[in-house]
C-alpha cells in the first residue's frame, strides 16, 4: 500500500508559515512596506519595530524616512537606525541633525554615538 502522506507532526518539511527565516521576512517585509503609508502612526510603529529587529535590510529604507513630513515618524526613524547601527546612515543622520530643533538634535546625537560605538567595534 502507499503511503500518501501522514498527520503526525514533524512528517515532511515545515509549512513556510512554521519557517523562522520566513515568519522574519514575511515581518520585516511587512514594517518595510508600512514606513511608505499614508498614515503617520502606521509609519512610526514601523520604524519602532524595525528598529527593535534590529535588521540591516531595513537601513535603506529607514534613511528615506529620515525625510519624513511628520517630525516623530524622522525621529523614530533615527532612533532605529541607531539601534541597527549601520555606518550607511551616519552622513543622512549628521545632515537630519543640522535641520532639527534642539531636542529633536539629543535623539539624533544619541543615534550617531551608537553607531560610531559599533563602528570602533569593527
Amino acid at each position: 500500500m502507499e503511503d500518501t502522506g501522514s498527520s503526525e507532526p514533524g512528517a515532511g518539511p515545515p509549512a513556510p508559515s512554521d519557517d523562522p527565516d520566513f515568519r522574519h521576512n514575511e515581518r520585516l517585509g511587512h514594517f518595510i512596506r508600512m514606513l511608505s503609508d499614508d498614515d503617520a502612526v502606521s509609519r512610526w510603529k514601523a520604524a519602532e519595530a524595525l528598529g527593535r529587529m534590529a535588521e540591516p535590510q531595513a537601513v535603506d529604507e529607514l534613511i528615506s524616512t529620515l525625510w519624513d513630513d511628520d517630525a516623530r515618524v524622522r525621529l523614530k526613524a533615527a532612533w532605529a537606525l541607531g539601534r541597527i547601527g549601520d555606518r550607511r546612515a551616519y552622513a543622512p543622520l549628521q545632515r537630519l541633525y543640522r535641520m532639527e530643533n534642539e531636542w529633536a538634535q539629543e535623539i539624533i546625537r544619541e543615534a550617531l554615538e551608537n553607531i560610531r560605538l559599533i563602528m570602533s567595534r569593527q
